[in-house]
């Protein structure tokens, strides 16, 4: 008792534990488990700096063998450029995976079942502020479904709340930092005075008492439109709606819109529509769903990535991503 008194509790538990039930207690099963079966210190390091900084020291070195980025598509360009350039100075040839950017869709088929349409989308969209690589950023409609869709959306975004994060009934929060809150604006500001753009729902941005951008949804004329191409990474969604009876052709259009490659969904309940976008996108994204939301895969439990700009597909999650290194 005077021991644990004088010393504390938790010296009293090292000493009549032993310092390995105590560095198990304190650290956890896995971390005991790496340390007792061979993980020496210093092979896992955690480095929280500017990206720029650690490029200028792991970049450069002679002993670099490999790169795993997760980020923007500018940066992880810049990062394969310096390797690059800097490849006769390896002791080997770095093996570089990266995954990036995207510009995720959902494609709606005359067949699709509305009410599913506009909760996977608002969800898809609109969870962690759009600010997740998998988020819906454009959708594609029938113009025989669009006025239903519509409605039900804005009906439902009327009723999400903006708040902090600790507040358990805001469904959003603030987007990261003024630059991501500047940059949406513009997008917003310049669809409302655009004649190949609407802002049908939201709209408002407020940065009064935090970067809060409400859920918006702009109505494009133009398929390739800004916001249809460029990734944002906020709560704006863009929507084209497409004649009923063009289906295979605008597959085509969202197929050739964006460079990026990463997720994607169709919405069908008919089997030979579902099948004919399996085929006409089947580059058009890395992880392809079918009547469900495009974002929400599960690290360890479903292979994640894309190709074109958003990576180069290696499935993070995934055993062949080990094999890749």
């Amino acid at each position: 008792w005077y021991q644990r008194r004088v010393h504390g509790k938790q010296w009293y538990q090292r000493r009549v534990h032993g310092k390995q039930w105590y560095q198990r207690r304190v650290h956890g099963k896995q971390w005991y488990q790496r340390r007792v079966h061979g993980l020496p210190d210093g092979v896992i390091n955690w480095c929280p700096t500017s990206g720029a900084t650690i490029s200028e020291h792991v970049l450069t070195d002679p002993d670099l063998a490999a790169v795993h980025f997760t980020g923007s598509t500018a940066v992880f360009q810049d990062i394969f450029k310096k390797v690059g350039n800097n490849i006769a100075n390896y002791k080997t040839y770095p093996r570089i995976v990266g995954e990036t950017g995207g510009k995720n869709f959902h494609f709606v088929h005359e067949s699709a079942e509305v009410d599913n349409v506009v909760f996977q989308t608002i969800r898809a969209a609109f969870e962690y502020q759009g600010q997740k690589c998998s988020a819906c950023s454009r959708m594609y409609v029938p113009d025989n479904l669009w006025p239903e869709v519509r409605d039900k959306m804005k009906a439902v975004a009327e009723t999400i709340k903006l708040g902090q994060p600790d507040e358990f009934d805001a469904f959003m929060t603030a987007v990261i930092d003024k630059s991501s809150f500047d940059n949406t604006k513009g997008f917003i500001e310049r669809a409302k005075a655009s004649p190949d753009a609407e802002v049908v729902i939201g709209g408002d941005c407020d940065d009064s008492k935090g970067y809060f951008v409400a859920p918006t949804v702009i109505q494009c004329n133009d398929p390739k439109y800004e916001s249809m191409q460029e990734e944002i990474f906020a709560p704006v969604l863009s929507v084209y709606v497409y004649p009923a009876d063009q289906y295979e052709e605008t597959l085509k259009i969202c197929d050739e819109t964006s460079i990026y490659s990463l997720t994607g969904a169709i919405f069908a309940r008919d089997r030979h529509a579902v099948q004919a976008a399996n085929n006409a996108l089947r580059n058009a994204s890395g992880n392809f769903y079918i009547n469900d939301k495009c974002t929400g895969s599960i690290v360890g439990q479903q292979p994640f990535g894309g190709a074109r700009g958003s990576g180069t597909n290696d499935k993070a999650g995934s055993l062949q991503l080990y094999l890749r290194f």
